[in-house]
């Protein structure tokens, strides 16, 4: 790997920055990202399985939304209720065995109401068993990368095997605003109430969604409470161009929850902001070429170069050009040669950006290769000399 340094602070345009003010959070484990810059913008025992209470229903809920992209299900497939299912104590959505709710009625139960009933419902209905879909969670988890998750149930019912980290958490809310659009809007719902059952046991206990904030909106996604989890929530919102997902657990109540939901949004969105610092196309780098038509190349992003810089810019950014040099020709304009490294202080992991060719390079004529041949020849005999010479 060849590292290229020169001008690319100059070449940013970047005012640099100074950390943000780190959060300190009141809950047990918590992990915040910024979803527009794949930023992780805080982590607390992130990585550490924990009981998850009802957040783990986002998993069941992402399970029921593959079963409808691969056409396994419709929104009006009906499933049974069984007595299992009725008996499940906790937040319901009051389903008995004369029931035969619909797909969607049973999405909203599961991220309205938190219905533990409907967990179980979808999951014999999709798996035969909520055995079985245990397994089938834990496997599919597994499969999307999620690795310190492990599932008994399908309601988050506590269970020595019912196991995530708010990390793991945030990758499935991640996923289920990506990859199902069509379904997301359902967790920004306030009220559900199937068969006018529960007037009472219907409305949404995401405790954001009642904030009406001037410059940020919440819109999902599901609150967790048992005696051994404490109060949790997998929230996310959204101002102007981006969109935070946070995941916390351990609080000691709902109030607590509330407030500490609240106030990390506020500094997700308040000590960081967004800014573009390189145009796609701008030269932010120069790498040399291997028997080409020409001997060097520019390195450019193909996009423009955004990022999220904590609030109070004054100093401290780096950033190198990474690439495997000398670059081979023949290659095209647009083709990835390298990548460029943003170190951005307050923020742990770089950031990183790929860097294209500037142009076309064909591969060098004959004099071309005549010069490089004897240049190469002329290196290694001049480090044999320099070897004999130091024998």
């Amino acid at each position: 790997m060849r590292l290229s340094r020169t001008a690319l602070i100059a070449a940013l345009a970047l005012s640099t920055a100074l950390p943000a003010a780190a959060f300190e959070t009141r809950a047990r484990a918590a992990w915040v990202y910024d979803m527009t810059t794949h930023t992780v913008l805080m982590e607390k025992e992130a990585d550490v399985a924990l009981p998850p209470a009802s957040m783990s229903k986002l998993m069941t809920l992402n399970m029921l939304f593959e079963a409808l992209r691969d056409g396994r299900v419709t929104m009006d497939t009906t499933f049974a209720v069984s007595t299992r299912a009725r008996k499940m104590g906790g937040s319901t959505m009051f389903l008995n065995e004369m029931d035969r709710p619909t797909v969607r009625e049973l999405m909203q139960g599961i991220a309205i109401n938190s219905g533990n009933d409907a967990c179980v419902v979808v999951a014999e209905g999709l798996a035969g068993s909520e055995e079985n879909f245990a397994v089938q969670m834990t496997e599919r988890a597994r499969a999307l990368g999620m690795n310190d998750s492990s599932f008994a149930n399908a309601s988050g019912w506590p269970d020595p095997s019912q196991r995530m980290s708010m990390h793991d958490l945030g990758l499935i809310a991640t996923r289920l605003i990506t990859e199902f659009p069509e379904y997301y809007p359902l967790f920004a719902e306030t009220q559900y109430n199937y068969k006018d059952r529960a007037p009472a046991n219907a409305h949404n206990r995401n405790p954001l969604l009642k904030i009406k904030a001037a410059d940020w909106q919440a819109d999902g996604l599901k609150t967790g409470h048992t005696e051994e989890s404490g109060f949790g929530l997998v929230g996310s919102a959204v101002m102007g161009e981006r969109r935070i997902v946070f995941v916390i657990t351990g609080l000691g109540s709902d109030t607590e929850r509330a407030q500490e939901s609240e106030a990390i949004a506020n500094w997700a969105f308040r000590q960081f902001v967004l800014k573009t610092v390189a145009g796609k196309g701008t030269r932010l780098a120069e790498a040399p070429v291997w028997m080409g038509s020409s001997s060097t190349v520019g390195l450019v992003p193909s996009e423009d170069v955004q990022l999220l810089l904590p609030a109070g810019a004054i100093e401290g950014i780096r950033a190198e050009a990474v690439f495997d040099g000398p670059a081979r020709a023949p290659f095209k304009a647009g083709d990835a040669l390298g990548q460029l490294v943003i170190h951005i202080p307050g923020i742990d992991e770089p950031t990183t950006v790929p860097l294209v060719a500037e142009h076309d390079v064909t591969e060098g004529g004959f004099l071309v290769r005549m010069r490089t041949a004897a240049a190469q020849l002329f290196s290694r005999a001049a480090k044999s000399a320099t070897d004999a010479a130091g024998s």
